[in-house]
């Protein structure tokens, strides 16, 4: 399927020069560059919808099972 899009001519002579650094064609530099942005915004919006969902509410139980002692030395906390 073609479609046809308007685009800046800066951004579509910036688009060709990193093409032609990375020795591709226009047509699979900016497929790659829509498939890395579609991944992005869909893997921030799976976390937060997990976020929401309340995954990690469990996570004081674990927290809860760690026994409380010192730290090492050179661990410590500045204190204020």
């Amino acid at each position: 399927m073609t479609r046809v899009f308007n685009l800046p001519n800066s951004l579509l002579k910036r688009a060709e020069e990193l093409a032609l650094e990375e020795v591709v064609s226009l047509d699979v530099w900016v497929t790659s560059a829509l498939a890395q942005k579609i991944s992005a915004v869909e893997s921030a919006a799976a976390f937060f919808h997990r976020r929401s969902a309340g995954a990690g509410k469990g996570l004081n139980s674990y927290l809860d099972l760690i026994p409380e002692t010192p730290p090492m030395p050179g661990d410590e906390l500045p204190r204020v």
